[in-house]
């Protein structure tokens, strides 16, 4: 078999198993979602932190839940690296400076996981358990919570309340993360990921000295990793560490998990709206986005020139030979498409059109299908934004879902796409101006370039990969990077939270003759074109001094 066919088998196995999946698994969701009873242990929960769960909240109590759990979360995870050195379990490694705690803090709790420090030297079992991990379930919950509250504001009318936070992040936590997490740890262990707390073991002599490997709860953490969209693994090679990712079994089934939640939570919309079909125009979208941009990183890496490429079979440089170029392709597109930002492959050695596809695919919003909750609710700002165009070549008052969006609504919306934009390329130009940053970059030129675009991109959109050839465990990077996950986390959530209150206040307008047909396949095509001329307009000139200077040179 050769390598370009194993890699087209491998996308037809993982998108019949998405789809196996994706009715069973959003519907479920959506009774999580819509329930009114609560369990037991969701009551000892809410008894323990002082919360209502039954209290409806507006906007601003909703969102004022989220940046007072954020921050209560940012605080606990900095203190536990700050005191790493006195803790038990820590494998006698020192506590984390004040620069990177803060950064790897802001980095787990905005479900970004950018790690600017070697998991297995850095960080003992107590921070990657109680830390890292807990992170890694309640990032993706409060993801999910906010997606939620905009589905109510579609789904309902002249109310201004968007359920309950605490509700919200305890069931996706409890019912939803934490089931799915346990299932896929098990089949992992079963695959050969490891599973333990053991001390760091000397495992023979290589060059005069001995190489030395500690172990840990990896295939817990992968699971949720993976399955929250989170990206930060246990070891620096992240999910090409054989602890981590052994087979090619466990690559393609880590994808799986990466892309199961984001593309079924479009189920769980048109459920909840009451038009199943409205969430599969928003999962066509997705689909056809993330298939296009699988499909053309496996043509950038395949289409190999030169006797070393040809011989290799494509460009191998950086990748795994467990996994091939396909393996490696699928799971480059898929974590860049979601907020994930686990890596099996070195970005910055794939070729200069392929490191700018995964660029691309994060300068997009991640919303193809996106992370865990913020692909979702990125891609249905994107949607209204949609209608609005569609209205101005119609001259017709644009309306999504039976609601009218007006000028509040539209305002809300471009401060929404306008934010990351902003916030990825002013650190850019800053890191490039100033006569520090520049020496933390490995390369010269447009590759040196791609470095640092990459590394804010990756951070203002919370994905967390890392181009790499970046020297980032600096003050500067640390401390910037970690303001441009903040503000491209709970800014966005604002603007998302402002338009669910405003839509939900809104009374139904009825459909008529001239109502735009949002569920149907040219509404797909207008939503995609969309995506692609907005993201080309905002970031050409960028992407024309890296990776398009790099591919064409």
């Amino acid at each position: 078999m050769g390598p370009v066919l194993a890699g087209v088998l491998q996308l037809i196995a993982l998108t019949g198993a998405l789809a196996l999946v994706h009715i069973p698994a959003g519907t479920c969701m959506a009774r999580v979602y819509s329930s009114t009873r609560h369990l037991r242990v969701e009551r000892w929960i809410y008894r323990g932190i002082g919360a209502d769960a039954d209290t409806e909240m507006t906007w601003p109590a909703y969102l004022r839940g989220v940046l007072a759990f954020s921050a209560a979360g940012v605080l606990f995870l900095y203190l536990l690296q700050r005191l790493q050195g006195v803790l038990p379990g820590s494998l006698h490694f020192a506590s984390v400076n004040p620069a990177q705690s803060f950064n790897t803090a802001v980095s787990f709790v905005t479900n970004t996981n950018w790690q600017s420090y070697y998991g297995e030297q850095t960080m003992g079992h107590v921070v990657q358990t109680a830390g890292l991990a807990v992170q890694n379930f309640v990032s993706a919950a409060v993801g999910m919570a906010v997606a939620v509250a905009l589905v109510r504001g579609f789904a309902r009318s002249r109310t201004g309340e968007l359920g309950n936070f605490w509700a919200d992040l305890v069931r996706g936590t409890l019912r939803i993360l934490v089931p799915t997490a346990a299932v896929a740890a098990v089949v992992l262990v079963a695959c050969g990921a490891i599973q333990n707390f053991s001390g760091i073991h000397e495992v023979g002599q290589f060059m005069g000295g001995s190489q030395q490997w500690n172990g840990g709860a990896v295939a817990s953490t992968e699971a949720i990793k993976e399955l929250g969209t989170n990206g930060g693994g246990v070891f620096n090679a992240n999910s090409a560490h054989p602890f981590e990712n052994p087979t090619p079994f466990t690559n393609l089934f880590e994808v799986f998990l990466i892309l199961v939640i984001p593309f079924s939570l479009t189920r769980t919309f048109g459920v909840m709206v009451g038009s199943v079909k409205q969430g599969y125009a928003i999962l066509a979208t997705m689909f056809t986005i993330w298939l296009g941009f699988t499909a053309l990183m496996m043509w950038a890496e395949f289409a190999h020139h030169g006797p070393a490429l040809q011989a290799a079979g494509g460009a191998m440089e950086g990748k795994e030979v467990r996994f091939g170029i396909g393996g490696s392709s699928i799971f480059a597109v898929s974590t860049t498409l979601t907020s994930t930002g686990a890596v099996d492959s070195f970005h910055s050695s794939f070729t200069g059109l392929g490191g700018g596809i995964t660029m691309l695919s994060m300068m997009l919003g991640e919303i193809a299908p996106g992370g865990t909750g913020s692909g979702l609710y990125g891609m249905l700002i994107m949607a209204v934004i949609a209608v609005f165009i569609a209205g101005l070549m119609v001259g017709r008052t644009p309306e999504y879902l039976g609601k009218k969006i007006g000028g509040r609504e539209m305002k809300l919306a471009a401060c929404y796409i306008l934010i990351t934009p902003a916030l990825v390329l002013v650190f850019t130009a800053a890191s490039m101006a100033l006569p520090t940053p520049p020496h933390s970059m490995l390369n010269s030129g447009a590759h040196g370039f791609s470095e640092v675009l990459y590394a804010f991109t990756s951070a203002a959109n919370n994905n967390g990969s890392a181009f790499a050839g970046l020297n980032a465990n600096t003050d500067w990077f640390n401390t910037m990077t970690g303001l441009a996950m903040l503000l491209g986390r709970f800014l966005p959530m604002a603007f998302v939270l402002a338009l669910a209150g405003s839509l939900a206040k809104q009374q139904p307008v009825p459909v008529t003759a001239g109502t735009l047909r949002t569920e149907k396949p040219l509404f797909t095509g207008l939503l995609v074109g969309a995506i692609l001329i907005i993201t080309g307009l905002t970031y050409f000139p960028a992407l024309a001094l890296g990776p398009l200077a790099e591919g064409l040179a």
